[in-house]
């Protein structure tokens, strides 16, 4: 963008007066002026300010960023991402943190892919540099603790080798870039939501939804309790991994567990597989981003 006269003769006049205030200290010829850069009262470099209105926004991370069977069955349906959806009854980040809807295509990125886990996290956050985001948001972990049985889980120290170098990978490439990071939804709350209706113990069982903690439903035996708990926690370890791994970098904003702890119903969840939010459930998530990114 050119520099008009008027702003580029103050720039010269502050330049020069600059100058002349550097040659008045006893700073010894040679030496290296002070750093001008803010610091906090300990005197550290300050944080850098966080902006509550970025103005592009990409998201990596699972099906439930992609929306998966909030509208069909065994379909992404992005448009009613929590992220980056356009619908208009959704209000996802971008649709509220962007404004124009006709903005949307040009400045929101869905690159999250359903299925995916914390080790398919790197190679999307490759992804996000040739956009050049205000804001990047992760949200991950699902796929990580539905297992099979509970030795295939993701190990917790695997897991937060994967969010790290997604994070260096973004920071890397988009040092001004900010992120924001969700926590991952308590499946035990899915269980208790889910388990008292016929249809959805059926779903589960016939589609293998998440058996680590889905299977045998109805059970509530000392082992399948255990199993359950077992799972929340590694869910648990999870989220403490993404907290520290966030609080790390200056420009990341960890949801502080809001989507763990949000007290979802039956009301939220697909009605084709009782387990991803429907848009409904989408519109929540939506709501919880906003709110913890537009805070001053």
């Amino acid at each position: 963008m050119p520099v008009s006269r008027p702003i580029l003769a103050s720039t010269l006049a502050a330049a020069a007066s600059l100058a002349l205030v550097a040659g008045c200290t006893s700073t010894p010829a040679g030496s290296e002026p002070e750093s001008v850069n803010a610091t906090d009262e300990a005197g550290a470099p300050a944080a850098p300010a966080w902006n509550t209105s970025p103005a592009s926004v990409a998201a990596i991370g699972d099906s439930i960023t992609r929306a998966f069977d909030a509208c069909g069955v065994l379909a992404d349906c992005p448009e009613v991402s929590w992220a980056t959806g356009t619908d208009p009854e959704v209000a996802s980040l971008a649709h509220q943190l962007i404004g124009d809807p006709e903005l949307l295509a040009t400045r929101s990125w869905n690159l999250a892919e359903s299925g995916a886990r914390a080790s398919d996290l790197p190679a999307q956050a490759r992804a996000v540099a040739a956009h050049d985001p205000e804001l990047v948001t992760i949200m991950v972990g699902g796929n990580d603790a539905c297992a099979p049985d509970l030795a295939s889980m993701t190990d917790t120290e695997d897991f937060r080798a994967d969010i790290e170098r997604a994070v260096e990978i973004v920071r890397e490439s988009l040092p001004d870039t900010q992120i924001y990071v969700s926590s991952v939804p308590d499946l035990l709350r899915l269980w208790e939501e889910g388990s008292t209706s016929a249809l959805a113990r059926t779903v589960w069982g016939v589609a293998d939804v998440c058996p680590s903690m889905l299977a045998d439903p109805v059970a509530v035996t000392a082992e399948a309790t255990e199993r359950r708990d077992a799972v929340r926690e590694r869910v648990e370890e999870f989220n403490a991994v993404l907290e520290s791994v966030c609080a790390a970098d200056a420009l990341c904003r960890y949801d502080g567990g809001a989507v763990f702890g949000y007290q979802f119903t039956a009301d939220d969840l697909s009605k084709w597989d009782w387990f991803h939010p429907n848009a409904r459930g989408q519109a929540a998530l939506a709501a919880l981003a906003y709110e913890q990114i537009s805070m001053e």
